[in-house]
């Protein structure tokens, strides 16, 4: 069987082997493939003559922001600009005897000084339309050697405060703005001049280097500064603070220590100088701090690193620095060089007959470039510090160097130091990457600093079975769980092979930990406490956790195996396996633990399964969680968990009636299972609230959800008489009720005898008399009994006689025969009254219909139908006491409507009978049909359906309060009338 390793090789091999492999030259030239040799064939610095052909011998040359100025020994000034290929003159204002010393251009070309063999010194603004050179009157009698320009400077117009160094030592301070010509003011060009220090007070001594810039200072209100300044033989250094709110001079105050005496400057000293030296620093872009420094000097070049954090000491920013040798040779006996420039990584040393570039990193010479003896010797070079660019000139020509790649190699160097990180910084692609991390790796291993190198092996490509063996052999196996941990990391989801096998290999290295503090008795340690949490947080992470679901299987049998049973249950927590949790609980006793993961968990069906069993165990705690599911819980799901409890204990009893109860009262459960359940368990458990539940519940058949036959039978065998009479009561047995009752109290009989329907007169008064012989015969209680004649009307003396015995004598009741005989006669005197008030309303009544008879009224001929508004007397009509009057037909269309369906279809019919006598209902004439009187009785039966009261005057108006004034039929017509 193939080991881990190898199927983990296998499938890295598979994955890769689709891709093609470059076999021509057209492939190797595609995008993404490095070539080697053809990198190193391409110089790093490559010579290039400028297309420029001075009018005059070159003296001096200076580069700033892709703009050159030239100097030629007419005095004359060429301004060359690069990108656009132009070039301007500018004649200095000097006699042609004299020549220029020097020239110094500030990085952004705007501002030009011209230092003189006279001692005229002169300024001139390149950003300005006028270029004429301007005297700086202050400086007259003074050679300038160097010019501290201010890399913070931002004004096209002014220099701000800048350093200058003269041949004599001296370094002053100034600013040189620029004025122009006006008919009525002359200015002068230096707003000031201050003199800070003297170099050459021991000795005179020209300033061949001046640079300085501002250091990080916690303190807003003051800028901190360092000043670098050499001499042939010395470097100076200068640190100090300046005040942001200070007056120019603005470095007075930080050369007034130096200038007094209190404070001495550091300065290095290197023997055997040559009368000249170069200072040199590299920016990495503009306004950017410095990082390294460059000193061409006597015995070498001294070279370092710019710090400004102040590590180097309150008094330095020098740190690493070091003396690189000049490179010798056959051809270089007696030759000093005359020139240089700095850039990120190498140095340009210049020759009078060539140009040399050594390496600032391993000290070796990469370019050394003869110019060829037609173009003369080299005179100098200069560097534009804003684009870069190197310049090197002769007397008769102009060449640049341009850069392709410096850092191509840095990392190897860097390499080879055992600077690891700053060779991975420079590595200009995966393959350089690769192989700094694999030897950053072995040098880690070979320090036994294993965790750190599995962290880097796992970032390479090196063979994963030859690590991986590697650190197997180690005793301390974290190293390979870290390797395989980065490994897993760098995958890619499509590796789902891989994923899987160092995920199991991983979880059985975990075990392995975990189980071998356990075995050493450390299970309680922080160590395993350690390890542990890092297992879980493995797993719980969601790359993993999809990968191990895949295979849970597999990874429970891996943590059974070790018998881990703590974290067997985490994974089943994890995978949101409830039930393999739930069921460990319950194997163990642990029903608590068993209940909290029941409750923690989503999954309703968990509930039904196990609750059977915590019942028994915990009934309240398992009640409780019911009741906080509330109606996601079926109540009749859980009857078999609720007669689970133990017959013998009333608190689990209890506790199932509260469930049941919230089921009942606040779920509104009407389930009959569960009503039937709570009756069976108040008839056990609590029968003083079986009545409450009873009554509760109603005597509604309708409204009742227990079985009323199992509610009988139940309280009949727990002997809950009470209960029982209320089931016979809603049963509608009431005999069978008040019999119940009469074992119980009397006065529970009398309730259930008044229960039946009052129109049920013969039922009631059969129970009342069960009840009065209950008293007389079983009580012996005739008062009671003669009682019950007040208490109930449907019973008299002589209902209840037979009851009482032959021995008892007529004063037991003879009050009640007295009050029953005069009952009796109050009854007959009362029916009297009744008699003659009849008599005369029927007298009465005869009266008032013989006046009806005569009595009339006139009808005008313009008497109008109240309903129709046409005159009355063209057709049959009505005529009503309070004068409302109405044709016979428009009385019955209105009143018609309103009548029942019966009284409808009689209209209707006696409507027909008369039109059989005459052609129409408003017609006098008999045609055919029946006799005069017959008509006559159709005429009367038709006047007392229709006009028995004026529909605006009578009954017939009120019932028709409600009625609508458009019917829905008609609403959609009488909407589109109004409309």
């Amino acid at each position: 069987m193939a080991s881990i390793l190898d199927q983990y090789e296998e499938e890295s091999t598979r994955s890769v082997s689709g891709r093609s492999v470059p076999t021509t030259l057209q492939d190797m030239m595609m995008p993404g493939f490095i070539e080697k040799k053809m990198e190193s064939e391409e110089p790093i610095f490559s010579r290039v003559k400028l297309n420029y052909k001075p009018n005059a011998t070159i003296t001096h040359l200076c580069a700033g922001n892709n703009t050159l100025v030239v100097a030629q020994s007419t005095n004359i000034l060429v301004r060359v600009e690069i990108e656009s290929q132009t070039t301007s003159e500018i004649e200095l204002p000097s006699p042609v005897t004299d020549r220029v010393h020097q020239i110094f251009l500030d990085p952004t070309g705007r501002h030009l000084i011209v230092s003189m063999n006279s001692q005229d010194n002169y300024y001139i603004s390149l950003g300005t339309s006028t270029k004429k050179p301007k005297p700086i009157a202050k400086l007259k009698g003074h050679l300038l050697e160097a010019v501290g320009w201010n890399w913070q400077n931002a004004n096209e117009k002014s220099t701000g405060a800048i350093l200058i160094g003269t041949s004599k030592g001296l370094i002053f301070e100034t600013e040189l703005t620029q004025f122009e010509d006006s008919r009525f003011f002359q200015g002068n060009i230096e707003i000031y001049l201050k003199q800070l220090f003297n170099l050459g007070r021991e000795k005179m001594e020209p300033v061949t280097g001046l640079q300085f810039d501002r250091m990080p200072c916690a303190d807003l209100a003051v800028y901190k500064y360092y000043i670098l300044a050499t001499t042939p033989g010395r470097l100076y250094q200068f640190i100090g603070n300046v005040s942001t709110s200070a007056e120019p001079p603005m470095f007075t105050p930080l050369f007034q220590p130096y200038e007094s005496g209190s404070d001495h400057p550091q300065f290095l000293e290197l023997p055997g100088n040559f009368g000249y030296s170069d200072l040199h620093l590299f920016f990495p872009k503009f306004r950017q701090p410095a990082q390294t420094f460059a000193w061409l000097t006597g015995p070498g070049i001294y070279f370092g690193n710019i710090d400004v954090t102040g590590s180097a000491g309150p008094n330095s920013v020098i740190t690493n620095a070091k003396l690189i040798p000049y490179p010798k040779d056959s051809e270089d006996v007696g030759v000093n060089p005359i020139g240089m420039v700095l850039t990120e990584f190498h140095m340009m040393v210049l020759y009078p007959t060539r140009m040399r570039a050594v390496c600032s990193l391993n000290e070796q010479v990469i370019l050394d470039d003869v110019i060829p003896e037609r173009f003369g010797r080299l005179l100098g070079i200069r560097k534009d510090p804003i684009r870069g660019g190197i310049w090197a000139y002769t007397s008769q020509a102009v060449f640049v160097y341009k850069i392709s790649r410096e850092s191509r190699d840095v990392w190897q160097m860097y390499l080879s130091k055992g600077d690891f990180e700053l060779a991975k910084r420079y590595c200009q692609n995966s393959h350089n990457m690769e192989q700094v991390l694999i030897k950053q790796a072995e040098h880690l291993f070979e320090a036994c600093c294993y965790e750190e190198s599995a962290a880097l092996y796992a970032k390479t490509h090196n063979p994963f079975e030859e690590v991986a063996l590697k650190f197997i052999r180690l005793p301390d196996k974290e190293p390979l769980q870290t390797f395989i941990m980065e490994k897993l990391n760098s995958l890619k989801p499509q590796d789902k092979t891989q994923l899987t096998m160092l995920v199991t290999w991983l979880v059985e290295l975990f075990l392995t930990s975990l189980g071998r503090l356990k075995d050493q008795g450390q299970d309680e340690s922080p160590q395993y406490e350690g390890v542990q949490e890092s297992f879980r947080n493995f797993m719980a992470s969601s790359r993993i956790k999809e990968c191990i679901t895949l295979n849970r299987s597999v990874i429970y049998d891996l943590i059974a195996s070790h018998g881990d049973v703590e974290d067997l249950v985490f994974f089943a927590r994890l995978m949101e396996d409830y039930e393999r949790v739930i069921s460990h609980h319950i194997q163990h006793e642990n029903y608590r633990g068993a209940l909290e993961c029941l409750v923690k968990q989503p999954d309703i069906e968990m509930y039904y399964k196990f609750s059977p069993l915590l019942m028994q165990h915990l009934p309240k705690e398992t009640v409780d969680a019911w009741i906080r599911q509330g109606r996601q819980l079926d109540p009749k799901r859980l009857i078999p968990a609720l007669v689970q409890y133990d017959p013998k204990s009333k608190d689990q009893g209890n506790e199932a009636i509260l469930y049941l109860e919230m089921c009942v009262q606040k779920l509104d459960n009407h389930d009959p299972a569960i009503h039937n359940f709570l009756l069976s368990l108040y008839a056990k458990h609590q029968p003083d609230d079986l009545m409450t539940y009873l009554q509760l519940q109603g005597e509604d058949p309708d409204e009742i959800y227990y079985d009323v036959k199992y509610a009988l039978r139940l309280c009949s065998e727990h002997k809950h008489q009470k209960a029982c009479v209320h089931v016979y009561s809603l049963m509608g047995l009431y005999e069978e009720a008040v019999d119940m009752a009469l074992g119980v109290d009397v006065e529970l009989a009398k309730q259930q005898a008044n229960k039946p329907n009052e129109d049920d007169v013969e039922l009631r008064k059969k129970l009342w008399l069960r009840i009065a012989r209950h008293v007389v015969q079983d009580q012996k209680d005739i008062r009671r009994a003669m009682e019950f004649l007040h208490e109930c009307d449907l019973l008299k003396i002589e209902d209840i006689l037979p009851f009482f015995p032959d021995f008892v004598t007529i004063d037991h009741f003879k009050d009640a025969i007295i009050s029953s005989l005069q009952e009796y006669n109050q009854h007959i005197d009362s029916l009297k009254e009744e008699m003659e008030e009849a008599t005369q309303s029927a007298e009465e009544i005869r009266r008032e219909i013989q006046s009806f008879r005569n009595k009339y009224t006139t009808v005008k001929p313009e008497e109008k139908c109240t309903v129709c508004n046409y005159p009355l007397m063209t057709r049959s009509f009505y005529l009503f006491p309070c004068t409302h009057k109405f044709h016979m037909d428009c009385l019955i269309a209105e009143v018609l409507p309103s009548l029942q369906t019966s009284k409808k279809s009689q209209v209707e019919g006696l409507q027909r009978k008369l039109a059989e006598t005459d052609g129409s209902p408003t017609t006098a004439r008999p045609t055919r049909g029946p006799s005069g009187t017959a008509r006559m009785e159709v005429q009367q039966k038709l006047d007392g359906l229709v006009s028995s009261e004026c529909i605006y005057c009578g009954d017939f108006m009120i019932r028709c309060v409600d009625k609508l004034f458009v019917e829905e039929e008609n609403w959609e017509s009488a909407v589109s009338e109004w409309e």
